[in-house]
C-alpha cells in the first residue's frame, strides 16, 4: 500500500465524503509549478489551486513574508487592534483596479465572502433590493453566493432554501450564441432584466468579466461595456467578480482592463494572496463609505499574514512583471491548442485570455456538450503526470491555469501531454 493509499483509508474515516479532491495522490511538497506526492511522483501543475498559486508554489518572497510576519505576531483583529499591512492591502487594491476615481476597501478571507460582502455594500448604498447574475456564473457556496451560483450540481443540488432577491440573466456565450454580437446579447439580458426585474429594483448587476467555474466563458466584445452603462444610467452597482481573472491572470491586472472596464465595485481573492487565504472588496469610495461603521469586517478579514503574503505576490507580480508572462502564456497555449484542435474530432472552442485558457469538447458534428470526453482527457492528463481541471456547466470543458511563472519548457511539455489526451482515440 502506498502512503497515498493509507492517507487515503485515513481520509475516509475522517473527512466529509462531500468534500472532494481532482486526484487521489497527497501532496508532499510544491515549488515554482511543479509538485510531488507523498510517494515520490511529481506533477506538473496546470491548476495552481484553482487560480491561487499564479506566482509559483511557495514563491520565495511569499514565504519569506510569512515567516517574518508570523514571528512579529500572527492576530490581533484588524476591528480590535489594527496593523498597518492592511492598510497596506488596501491601498495596493485601491491601485491596482481599473477605476481613476476615489476608492475605498475592505478585507475578508473568501471570494465568497468578498461577493456576499459586495452586495451587502451595494444594497445598502442603494437602498434597492434586486441582484442581477447571468446564466453560468458562479460566485460561491454560502447562501447567498450559492443563490448567484448558476450551476446545481454539485453546489446547490439539496442545499436550499436560498436567498431572496436574485435574478438571472442570460449570458453571452459565443459558442453557443448563434453569432450574436456583444451589444445584441446584452440588449437581450438588459431586456430580461427590464421585465423581470425593473431598473428601479437593482441594486447591483454583478459579473465575472470571464466567467471560472461556468466554462471560462468570455463574453463577445462589448457586452460588458453595455451592462456597465445600463447599471450606471439606472443607478445600479456595477460589480466585476475579478477573483478567478484578478491579478495578471489574463494578461492584464483584472480582466475589467480589457474593454476600459472601471466597475463601481470589484471582488478580488485566489491570486491575491500567493496561497494564503485573503479577499477584498475594492471601489468608488462614497458606494464603500455608504456602509455604517462596524456594518463590514469579520474576525479574521485581513489576517496579518495573509495580508504579509498578499504584499509580497503583488511585489512578486510586479518585479517578474507577470502580465507580461501570462500573455506569453497565452500566446504559446492558444495556437497550440488551436492546432490540436483541427486534428482532433470533438473540440468545439479554444478560448481564453493570457493565462486562463479552455478547451470546451462536444459531440462530433454539432455543439451538443461531452462531458465524458473532457473527463477522459483529464483523466489521461493526470496519468500523464499533468494536473489540470475540468469545468462548465454542461462538465464538457477542460481549464488550464498554469502559474505565472511556468518555464517555457514546462509549458511545453504539459501541452505535449495535453495534444497526447485530446488525441486518444
Amino acid at each position: 500500500m502506498t502512503s497515498s493509499d493509507e492517507l487515503h483509508k485515513r481520509r475516509a474515516s475522517a473527512v466529509a465524503r462531500g468534500v472532494s479532491s481532482v486526484i487521489s495522490s497527497y501532496v508532499d511538497t510544491a515549488a515554482g509549478a511543479g509538485i510531488r506526492d507523498v510517494d515520490g511522483n511529481t506533477w506538473l501543475d496546470f491548476a495552481s489551486g484553482i487560480a491561487v498559486t499564479s506566482v509559483g508554489n511557495a514563491a520565495p518572497r511569499v514565504v519569506a513574508a510569512v515567516q517574518q510576519q508570523a514571528e512579529r505576531f500572527t492576530h490581533t483583529c484588524f476591528m480590535v487592534a489594527p496593523y498597518e499591512s492592511y492598510v497596506a492591502v488596501c491601498e495596493q487594491l485601491i491601485e491596482l483596479t481599473p477605476g481613476a476615481f476615489e476608492k475605498r476597501a475592505a478585507l475578508f478571507n473568501s471570494g465568497a465572502e468578498a461577493v456576499e460582502n459586495a452586495v451587502k455594500i451595494a444594497r445598502h448604498a442603494t437602498g434597492r433590493p434586486a441582484v442581477v447574475v447571468f446564466d453560468h456564473a458562479y460566485h460561491g457556496r454560502t447562501n447567498l453566493t450559492m443563490a448567484l451560483t448558476a450551476k446545481v450540481m454539485p453546489y446547490k443540488h439539496r442545499m436550499g432554501p436560498f436567498a431572496p432577491e436574485v435574478y438571472r440573466a442570460p449570458m453571452s456565450y459565443p459558442l453557443r450564441d448563434g453569432g450574436r454580437s456583444g451589444p445584441e446579447a446584452a440588449r437581450t439580458a438588459i431586456d430580461v432584466i427590464e421585465k423581470q426585474v425593473g431598473g428601479p429594483n437593482v441594486a447591483a448587476v454583478l459579473i465575472e468579466p470571464i466567467q471560472g467555474e461556468g466554462g471560462f466563458v468570455e463574453p463577445a466584445p462589448g457586452f460588458l461595456p453595455a451592462l456597465a452603462a445600463w447599471a450606471r444610467d439606472n443607478g445600479a452597482v456595477f460589480i466585476a467578480d475579478e477573483i478567478q481573472t484578478g491579478f495578471c491572470r489574463t494578461g492584464d491586472w483584472f480582466a475589467s482592463e480589457h474593454e476600459n472596464l472601471e466597475p463601481d465595485l470589484v471582488t478580488t481573492a485566489k491570486g491575491m494572496g500567493g496561497g494564503l487565504p485573503i479577499a477584498g472588496v475594492v471601489g468608488r469610495a462614497e458606494i464603500m463609505d455608504a456602509v455604517h461603521a462596524g456594518g463590514l469586517g469579520g474576525t479574521y478579514g485581513g489576517n496579518p499574514i495573509a495580508c504579509a503574503a498578499a504584499l509580497a505576490a503583488v511585489e512578486t507580480m510586479r518585479e517578474l512583471d507577470l502580465t507580461t508572462a501570462a500573455r506569453r502564456i497565452g500566446d504559446a497555449m492558444l495556437p497550440r491548442l488551436r492546432e490540436i484542435a483541427d486534428k482532433a474530432d470533438g473540440i468545439g472552442d479554444v478560448r481564453g485570455r493570457g493565462a486562463m485558457i479552455a478547451v470546451e469538447l462536444v459531440r462530433p458534428g454539432g455543439i451538443d456538450p461531452d462531458p465524458p470526453a473532457a473527463a477522459a482527457a483529464a483523466k489521461a492528463c493526470h496519468e500523464a503526470g499533468l494536473l489540470v481541471l475540468t469545468c462548465g456547466t454542461y462538465g464538457n470543458v477542460l481549464r488550464f491555469l498554469p502559474p505565472l511563472v511556468i518555464s517555457d519548457p514546462d509549458l511545453a511539455r504539459g501541452l505535449d501531454i495535453v495534444e497526447r489526451a485530446l488525441l486518444l482515440p
